[in-house]
């Protein structure tokens, strides 16, 4: 059986892989909690807290600390476990730093993965134009710097790559027109990212 806290931790724990993996490892957490993967499916199948069915805690040094690190984690819920630690012995916590750290992931509130937002176009509207630097290795050891130019249509994701010399106007424009016979035409408009070849000048913002 299970005590209370360790239920609670085990449905974190199985909380956080849900939404990292967008699924429960029922062997994962086997090796991290150490309990057997037939006891891990039963209490994963019941409520959170379920009175009743959990063993006695055993009396544990943590327990007078607990309401000051309750209390911390509401103010600081960034704290980390290793700064906590030093303050309980600070405190004469004569504990260990495992059960701290476990205490602690079942106190902390839980972060909301927040949806991805993005921005779509429909096709032939945008594409996205920028430079970066490759290197490559020569076999006596020398190291040399190309240019890729790359243009991504903002609709499909369609990569076109071009690998330079140069970064002037002129090789700029013939990538350009490359692209564009390799995707069969051209984009109403293009995105660019400060590019000293587009940008002649930047105008500050006022904030007035």
């Amino acid at each position: 059986m299970l005590t209370e806290e360790e239920n609670l931790m085990l449905h974190d724990i199985a909380q956080e892989q849900e939404i990292k993996l967008g699924k429960v490892n029922i062997s994962s957490l086997s090796r991290q909690t150490g309990k057997d993967r037939k006891t891990i499916r039963k209490y994963l199948s019941l409520p959170r807290s379920h009175p009743g069915i959990f063993k006695k805690s055993k009396a544990s040094k943590l327990d007078s600390f607990k309401e000051y690190l309750q209390s911390r984690i509401e103010s600081y819920p960034e704290l980390s476990s290793v700064r906590l630690f030093e303050e309980l012995i600070e405190k004469g916590y004569t504990g260990g730093y495992t059960i701290l750290k476990d205490y602690l992931r079942s106190i902390r509130p839980k972060r909301q993965n927040l949806p991805e937002i993005r921005y779509e176009t429909k096709p032939g509207v945008q594409a996205q134009v920028d430079w970066a630097d490759c290197y490559y290795d020569l076999p006596n050891g020398e190291r040399k710097k190309v240019n890729c130019f790359s243009m991504v249509l903002n609709y499909s994701r369609m990569r076109y790559l071009e690998f330079t010399r140069s970064t002037d106007l002129f090789t700029f424009l013939l990538c350009h027109q490359h692209a564009f016979e390799y995707f069969g035409g051209v984009t109403q408009e293009i995105l660019y990212d400060n590019l000293k070849t587009v940008v002649l000048k930047r105008n500050p913002i006022s904030t007035n």
